[in-house]
């Protein structure tokens, strides 16, 4: 390919290889549609790669007399292994998206239009973005609230019988559009409706619909206003802690933490968790994590439940409540080391009953907490730590607990 003479007006200026679909921007400048497409719309860059310009509109205008010209040059070349690319399929328009969902008003018609619009999108990005512009989320939020939960069968690629509904279909549909910020801002500012759809989706749906579901709380509840997120139902905490609990897929439950990241600081959110039992059934995942991230998010939501005297008390009901947070720590990462050492510090400081500063000294937490302040861990968390040792020197400092090569690193008063 390199000893094979390429004209350069061939070449796309971003990835430098040959264009297979020539589009021109509003600078005039030509690209290979799925590079320029990622550069504007991916990358989010407003200005023409090659001159800089700011980009007065997004339309990408099809180059057919270069395809044409690229096409033939490629047939010439074929005795030298070159390719002819095939003529690119036009993109969809608004004019074509709004008939189909015209045609989805039809009870009969509107599985078929649902995978109709699934094909689209699966076809690129552009197709997302005229989809969306052309109101295809506001229907499939439609169907959310209102589809029938009549199943209806479906044959899915290896031969095997499914069963699936038009709702299930939207909100999978809803997910792999990857919507903007400003439709999921508009979904959220539905009164609480749409959240209350997907909440009884994680209810009674089956595990990809509240795999999804999680997944489209969790990118809405990022944009979310706080006054939205203090005003959420208990039903809901219920719900996402459910879902953790039966760890359907590992996506969905790291939605589901992600969820509880989000909403724990408002309002009287994090009781809400407790009492759903987030508490107990973070800890017991956080047992059998092995995975980096997923302990990281766990110890987050911990931290940010024992805020609450409710979630302390939870933490020191649990059997291994101490213990795995103290294990954690010096063990993962310093994010996961930093929440460890202020989850302990919560419980020292509000919960450090006479039974629970001898529980820290039995399981080795004490120690743990010593040996912290030899390893580098970043000063914020050192401080921390002395800050614990020292408000119950006079219970731990002379204990025959702590190892003694760490006693020497306990903290004067």
């Amino acid at each position: 390919m390199d000893q094979i003479d390429i004209p350069p007006y061939f070449i796309c200026p971003i990835s430098l290889e040959i264009m297979r679909d020539p589009v021109t921007v509003s600078t005039g400048i030509t690209y290979d549609r799925e590079c320029i497409e990622k550069w504007v719309f991916s990358g989010k860059n407003k200005t023409c790669p090659v001159t800089k310009q700011v980009l007065s509109d997004v339309d990408l205008t099809p180059n057919h007399t270069l395809r044409r010209l690229i096409q033939a040059w490629c047939t010439l070349n074929a005795s030298k292994g070159i390719e002819r690319f095939p003529t690119p399929k036009p993109p969809v328009d608004k004019a074509e998206i709004a008939k189909i969902l015209n045609d989805a008003k039809l009870p009969q018609l509107q599985m078929r239009c649902l995978r109709k619009l699934k094909l689209m999108a699966s076809e690129s990005d552009r197709n997302k973005r005229c989809m969306e512009a052309a109101g295809v989320v506001q229907f499939l939020a439609s169907i959310v609230k209102n589809g029938s939960s009549t199943p209806v069968e479906d044959v899915v690629e290896d031969g095997v019988l499914e069963f699936t509904t038009a709702s299930d279909e939207a909100l999978s549909l809803l997910y792999h559009l990857q919507i903007s910020q400003s439709s999921l801002k508009s979904l959220m500012n539905r009164e609480g409706e749409f959240v209350g759809c997907l909440t009884r989706v994680l209810q009674r749906g089956n595990y990809q619909s509240r795999a999804y579901a999680s997944l489209l709380l969790k990118s809405m509840f990022e944009v979310a206003d706080p006054n939205q997120l203090i005003s959420l139902r208990t039903e809901l905490f219920v719900e996402i802690v459910n879902l953790l609990r039966d760890q359907i897929s590992h996506q969905a439950s790291k939605a589901a933490l992600k969820v509880l990241i989000e909403l724990c600081p408002w309002g009287r959110n994090r009781i809400k968790a407790v009492e759903a039992g987030a508490v107990s059934v973070v800890i017991e995942l956080l047992l059998d994590a092995s995975e980096k991230r997923a302990s990281e998010m766990m110890l987050v939501v911990l931290d940010q439940l024992c805020g609450c005297a409710e979630g302390r008390a939870e933490l020191l009901k649990h059997a291994a409540g101490l213990a795995v947070v103290s294990k954690k720590i010096l063990r993962v990462s310093h994010l996961a080391t930093e929440r460890g050492v202020r989850i302990l510090s919560s419980i020292s400081r509000y919960s450090a009953t006479p039974s629970v500063l001898q529980e820290m000294l039995n399981l080795g937490v004490v120690s743990k907490l010593c040996l912290v302040l030899q390893v580098d861990c970043g000063v914020k968390t050192m401080e921390k730590v002395r800050e614990i040792l020292r408000l119950h020197s006079r219970a731990w400092k002379k204990s025959p607990c702590i190892l003694p090569h760490l006693r020497s690193t306990y903290p004067s008063s």
